[in-house]
């Protein structure tokens, strides 16, 4: 584990909100879950900044993949996870299908997504590589942490464009509503080829 691996390891034992969405995830153990995006990388900004742990965190995104891409399939997975909570995560822990991603995205977003093979394949595709940060709680308790782009922009609070994909169309929102929560943080603009 690396010095930033063990740092985050401890971060997200820190916050007790954290490890009871963790945990209850785990409990109902949706297909290859992440835990990500706002979750993880707003509770680093928070300790870095030594605020609340829960400070600025609306709600807790959780991917799955599941090759049965009906809504019928991925409500009965909602229900599952919501029935571990009480109020308020019961409506804070958000799950979505991974394998569903790309019948929706376009249609919401306005950009197209080609369908993902894996949950971890997401991470890959975030508006910034300081989201694309993944956790889940093992059985044994231990904390399996993905991040394809590394920890470095999620501790350094460092907002830069995905150097895998054009330029989000939200990006001045996106970037703007975490300017407006956490003024330390750093946004990097650069030019993007569409070529």
């Amino acid at each position: 584990m690396s010095d930033l691996e063990g740092r985050l390891d401890q971060i997200v034992r820190a916050s007790p909100t954290l490890m009871r969405v963790l945990r209850g995830v785990r409990e109902v153990g949706p297909p290859q879950w992440l835990l990500f995006s706002g979750g993880v990388y707003q509770t680093v900004w928070n300790a870095v900044t030594g605020r609340d742990p829960d400070y600025g965190l609306k709600d807790y995104d959780v991917g799955y993949f599941d090759p049965d891409t009906s809504w019928d399939a991925e409500d009965v997975w909602i229900k599952r996870v919501a029935d571990a909570f009480d109020e308020p995560l019961k409506f804070q822990v958000e799950l979505r299908n991974q394998a569903r991603v790309h019948l929706w995205f376009e249609d919401r977003f306005g950009e197209p997504y080609s369908p993902l093979a894996s949950t971890g394949e997401a991470l890959e595709r975030f508006v910034c590589p300081a989201f694309s940060v993944g956790i889940r709680l093992e059985p044994d308790d231990r904390l399996t942490i993905a991040a394809p782009f590394g920890l470095d922009d999620v501790f350094g609070m460092v907002l830069r464009p995905n150097p895998n994909r054009p330029l989000a169309k939200g990006w001045e929102r996106v970037t703007a509503s975490a300017k407006a929560r956490w003024p330390e943080c750093q946004v990097v603009e650069r030019a993007w080829s569409r070529a």
